[in-house]
């Protein structure tokens, strides 16, 4: 059975428009990368309803309870591998530089028969609906769209594609 993952989208309302929370993945792997491997806080789950579940994870990857309120189902999506990503937004607020992500031990550098602890959320960031597109996961970025219709709102324009200079 394919892998299912559960993860919330913490949204608000500024002066200059509606922006997300999103998470960096930690580890030596996604230290250097940047657009595309943003993600929203979320993780894995097996025997759990979808929004417990995302709740957990909030929680887990930020140190925060998720906000108690009514959620809105943004369904899912499929990554490359498969897996499915059951999404659900909350408007809220936190503050990026009081996160504390759980940890997750790694042998690196490889074959060295060294572990390492490593976070599971290296950095938290708020962004606007267009920035948010760009940095999450190409998988995920159907969510901000789903997002902005759901308020009502004009989904972000995608980013353009990047052409082959060869």
């Amino acid at each position: 059975m394919p892998k299912q993952s559960a993860g919330i989208i913490l949204y608000k309302n500024k002066p200059t428009g509606l922006e997300v929370l999103l998470v960096h993945p930690g580890g030596p792997f996604f230290a250097r990368k940047n657009n595309g491997v943003w993600s929203v806080p979320k993780g894995e789950f097996e025997d759990e309803e979808p929004l417990q579940a995302a709740k957990r994870e909030f929680a887990e990857e930020l140190g925060y309870s998720a906000p108690e309120g009514e959620y809105i189902d943004l369904g899912f999506v499929k990554n490359k591998s498969g897996k499915t990503i059951f999404c659900f937004a909350i408007e809220g607020d936190f503050d990026p530089s009081h996160f504390k992500s759980n940890t997750f031990d790694l042998e690196w550098p490889p074959k060295s028969g060294e572990i390492q602890k490593f976070a599971e959320v290296d950095k938290a960031q708020w962004f606007s609906l267009d920035a948010g597109k760009i940095k999450l996961n190409p998988a995920q970025a159907e969510l901000i769209d789903r997002l902005a219709d759901k308020l009502g709102l004009e989904a972000p324009l995608s980013p353009p594609e990047q052409s082959s200079l060869f």
